[in-house]
């Protein structure tokens, strides 16, 4: 059985660890199953951390729907 967890640890951690495995693949030592096996790790740690950025969404949206003078606002990163 999996548990569920907000956007908490386990969000940082995996998204230090793939902060990491994105350097090394981009220093390009690595060879063809070892850059298949990160590339792999890689997809599960973004769903991992996106699983945890929904459910933190989630979250907020229920304390917002709560609070009746709260309004939500979309949050849009100017970098994009």
């Amino acid at each position: 059985m999996v548990k569920k967890r907000g956007a908490g640890p386990d969000f940082e951690k995996s998204l230090q660890e793939l902060e990491k495995l994105v350097e090394k693949m981009e220093q390009g030592d690595l060879g063809l199953e070892e850059s298949l096996q990160a590339f792999e790790r890689g997809i599960q740690l973004t769903r991992t951390c996106q699983q945890a950025l929904g459910a933190a969404e989630q979250k907020v949206q229920q304390l917002l729907e709560q609070s009746d003078d709260a309004d939500a606002v979309p949050f849009h990163d100017d970098d994009s």
